[in-house]
């Protein structure tokens, strides 16, 4: 089932079970989905993955300010949200496998420098695409090529 399907079927599940806070998650996915069919940039399955992870980092960024000005009901209801769309996402990778990846980049590449992280990097993100967090992957570079 594509999953602009599995998103309405699950409005219209939630709709019944009366779950509003689930609902306008879902809603909002929805919408982002629409944007992007109608986007000059295209849609595919890609775009949309990276459209999903936007909205997950957008909402856990919004938790942290209303956590800092002492808003928990607010960064409760945000970080609700972002776990509802991150069950639509890839499973994402642990740091060992991220680690693990990232050492058979830098063995393949013969690289063993800071200055050549430009170059893992670029081939880092795009094979961990969808299921690793950039910053995540950056860090463990850093660490790799500073041994």
């Amino acid at each position: 089932m594509a999953l602009e399907e599995k998103i309405n079927s699950d409005i219209k599940s939630a709709m019944l079970a009366k779950e509003a806070a689930k609902l306008e998650a879902l809603r909002a996915m929805k919408s982002a989905i629409l944007l992007l069919k109608t986007s000059p940039e295209g849609y595919s399955d890609d775009t949309e993955i990276k459209a999903l992870q936007k909205m997950v980092k957008q909402r856990k960024e919004t938790a942290d300010i209303y956590k800092s000005q002492n808003r928990n009901d607010l960064a409760q209801t945000e970080l609700f949200q972002a776990g509802i769309i991150e069950s639509y996402l890839p499973k994402q990778m642990t740091a060992e496998e991220i680690k693990t990846e990232v050492a058979k980049i830098i063995a393949s590449l013969g690289v063993s420098s800071p200055a050549d992280m430009g170059k893992v990097m670029g081939i880092a993100t795009k094979q961990l695409a969808g299921k690793a967090d950039g910053k995540i992957i950056s860090g463990i570079v850093k660490e790799l090529l500073s041994k």
